[in-house]
């Protein structure tokens, strides 16, 4: 019986077949190789911010704790900021408040949203932790938007809490939180320009509790 030579087109044929199934085979594989590495990659970008968080103060900080505690959650913000000419600018935004560090400090984020003409949301973030030593709350505010870094410390004093400071350009600043509820509270910022004589108030903030 003759033979049947296979001709040069239908090797072709034959091996483009063999190379097409061969990548289905493998690419589900690849695929998944490649998802599982980014997966890993984006948990080890979030490890840190999964670490932070604490659910509650460290106990050690004891009845100090709840200076701060109870401003924990989501707060929706109407700021007001005075301006030179005695105008007082208002912008919305939100307040977050959580503890960090294994509970041995609590940190904010404050955020106002983009008003008009303005591209993205301005943001800055306090860490607040008690001084066992100096028996008194130690603050730092932090703006890189702005290059602005602030300190301040103090404490409950009656029915507020009352921190104090020095801006930026040296003056004597005091940041207050009063009318403090359990859904709102009132937060002002003041400057003195006489060494704490007297006292300009520059921001006045009112916050209420987002609902869950």
């Amino acid at each position: 019986m003759r033979s049947i030579g296979r001709s040069p087109l239908l090797v072709l044929v034959m091996l483009v077949t063999m190379a097409i199934t061969s990548s289905a085979q493998v690419s589900p594989q690849q695929g998944t190789r490649e998802q599982t590495e980014e997966r890993l990659a984006k948990s080890t970008r979030e490890a840190m911010i999964k670490l932070l968080g604490s659910p509650n103060a460290n106990p050690s900080i004891g009845e100090e704790a709840k200076t701060f505690d109870r401003l924990v959650g989501t707060w929706d913000a109407d700021f007001a900021f005075r301006r030179a000419d005695g105008s007082v600018f208002h912008k919305k935004g939100e307040l977050l408040f959580g503890w960090v560090m294994d509970g041995h400090a609590i940190q904010d984020l404050w955020i106002g949203y983009p008003t008009e003409g303005q591209k993205e949301r301005t943001i800055g973030t306090t860490i607040r932790f008690f001084d066992t030593a100096l028996k008194q709350w130690r603050v730092i505010f932090v703006n890189p938007q702005f290059n602005y870094v602030v300190t301040a410390q103090g404490g409950r004093e009656g029915d507020r809490i009352v921190l104090h400071g020095r801006d930026t350009d040296g003056l004597p600043i005091r940041w207050t939180f009063s009318e403090m509820k359990p859904d709102s509270f009132h937060w002002q910022g003041e400057k003195s320009h006489d060494g704490g004589k007297t006292w300009k108030l520059e921001e006045d903030h009112h916050m209420k509790r987002r609902s869950a």
